[in-house]
């Protein structure tokens, strides 16, 4: 497999793991923000403007 390959799965990946995410949080309580947040700086290198686009802070 080629190295776009993987980038390109892992994009898609990474998409799904968001929406997932924010769906999420609509419903979830202050402990389970938290939780998502961490999950969500694994995730992306850029965590930082992903978590105040979902609206949880930096």
């Amino acid at each position: 497999m080629s190295e776009r390959a993987r980038e390109l799965r892992r994009r898609r990946k990474r998409t799904q793991k968001m929406a997932q995410y924010r769906r999420r949080l609509a419903k979830a309580s202050a402990t389970e923000k938290t939780t998502i947040a961490e999950k969500v700086r694994k995730l992306t290198p850029g965590a930082g403007d992903a978590l105040r686009s979902l609206g949880i802070g930096s």
